[in-house]
């Protein structure tokens, strides 16, 4: 293990979406090979034996895969590191005695449940508006019967490497969702199998989007900069054709 390092931490406090949050302030005993959450685990041990409330904050694979880890690390989603989640973040980031702000997504569309916890399911329902894909996927060995060209195969790979955590929203000023609705929209308007509902998924996908309350966009591009896949803006250009078409042919 590393060297001892001694951490200030000035964290979002916040009972539930009604109450009126504050930040508060403590100081955690940690080491550079510790990951950020498990530094977040010390903190918690240090608050349970002080007879104090633990801070609330999402986790789950900790591998970087699901995007759970929502953290706004002095000010940048996910911290100071590019294409890493939360949990990939380590302490050796940071120096002995610095002192780092740890908040939630600020987004009305991402309501706080508590502490650094806040409720994500208007993604799910941006997904859930898109409906199903009405295409025999058939057996394994029909895997190589559609055949599908490398580049559109890597765009749209590309496209399907997003996990939903919502770093896009809470980097952009608008909190606009359209980073993660473009990646799930190209992801399918780019292969054959998605091509039956391509159309009306487009369109119901960016109602849905709308109706959660989500901002516009204003090509500002820090949704890219920060996502920790790194999904490019380019998905958005994709999203923005796919909408128009299917509001010319009528959807």
């Amino acid at each position: 293990m590393g060297q001892s390092m001694r951490i200030n931490l000035q964290v979002w406090r916040q009972r539930n979406e009604k109450a009126q949050g504050q930040f508060e302030t403590y100081n955690v005993e940690t080491n550079p090979d510790m990951s950020f959450l498990e530094m977040f685990d010390v903190l918690n041990e240090q608050l349970i034996e002080e007879g104090k409330e633990p801070v609330a904050f999402d986790h789950d694979c900790r591998e970087g895969i699901c995007g759970m880890c929502s953290m706004v690390i002095n000010g940048r989603p996910h911290g100071p590191k590019q294409g890493i989640t939360t949990c990939q973040l380590h302490m050796r980031s940071f120096q002995n005695g610095d002192t780092i702000v740890v908040e939630p997504w600020r987004a009305n569309a991402f309501p706080v449940v508590k502490d650094l916890s806040v409720n994500r399911s208007a993604f799910d329902r941006i997904i859930s508006a898109g409906g199903f894909v009405s295409v025999n996927t058939g057996n394994a060995v029909d895997a190589n019967s559609v055949l599908i060209s490398k580049e559109v195969a890597d765009e749209a790979f590309e496209a399907a490497t997003c996990i939903g955590c919502g770093a896009c929203v809470s980097a952009c000023k608008n909190a606009s969702a359209m980073l993660f609705v473009g990646a799930k929209v190209s992801q399918l308007s780019m292969l054959p199998q998605g091509q039956p509902e391509r159309e009306t998924r487009v369109v119901a996908m960016v109602n849905q989007m709308d109706a959660e309350g989500f901002g516009a966009c204003t090509n500002t591009g820090a949704c890219a900069a920060e996502c920790p896949k790194q999904i490019p803006l380019s998905v958005i250009a994709n999203l923005n054709r796919e909408f128009y078409k299917a509001k010319l042919n009528g959807k």
